[in-house]
């Protein structure tokens, strides 16, 4: 397969715009000074974000206010890793132990969290089934060990809309009622501690959980109301 790790997202970002495709819908359409991966018969604007949001902040700027946007983020809930030589044949496919989920989207919202209370604009989480398509092995680059690939949609599987912080929260796990430390929040939601210190980070700025002192030296958090 050629140019692996050249434009990795490029053939998820296609197959995402293929899937949200409805009649009477636009592809690549000029709004102002950019260009709109879709735009709906109803005149929604659609942007398909497969990486982080920061590329999004010049968009969002200009337009957001008179025009309504949604943001589309594909996650990996299921995946296979698709192991392939430089002529594109299958040398092996296996079944990758992560699973993804939606607390995947504060890796990206961490850029503008409290930008979801804006009236304008929609987050839509799509949950699928992956391939990653890479070499045939890792390789090593100064000291590092990469192996990049290209992630390629298989199947939605499921579709998670957000208007409002509220929505944002009822798409979560349900948080303790008791006061919960940073450590505790990854435990049940089953993520890294650097992930939930940045789903911390959104939703005190949405305004959905507060500071609620401290355990011994740890800070607790709480959820507003």
């Amino acid at each position: 397969m050629a140019g692996i790790g050249v434009l990795r997202e490029g053939p998820l970002h296609a197959a995402v715009k293929t899937a949200l495709v409805q009649p009477g819908d636009r592809l690549e359409v000029p709004v102002g000074r950019f260009v709109i991966d879709l735009v709906r018969a109803d005149g929604e604007l659609v942007e398909v974000q497969t990486g982080g949001f920061g590329g999004l902040t010049a968009k969002l700027d200009a337009l957001l206010d008179d025009h309504r946007m949604r943001i589309v983020h594909p996650v990996a809930a299921e995946r296979r890793i698709v192991r392939v030589d430089a002529d594109g044949e299958v040398l092996s496919a296996r079944r990758s132990p992560r699973r993804s989920t939606v607390v995947e989207l504060f890796d990206k919202l961490v850029t503008f969290p409290s930008l979801l209370a804006h009236p304008n604009l929609t987050l839509e989480v799509l949950l699928g089934r992956e391939d990653h398509i890479r070499g045939p092995e890792p390789v090593r680059v100064r000291r590092r060990t990469r192996d990049p690939g290209e992630r390629r949609l298989v199947e939605v599987i499921d579709r998670i809309e957000m208007r409002t912080p509220a929505d944002v929260l009822a798409a979560l796990p349900t948080l303790p009622d008791e006061p919960f430390s940073t450590r505790e929040l990854g435990a049940l939601f089953g993520c890294p501690t650097v992930l939930a210190q940045r789903t911390v980070y959104c939703l005190r700025l949405m305004e959905l959980i507060e500071p609620a002192g401290k355990r011994a030296r740890t800070p607790l958090h709480r959820l507003v109301g």
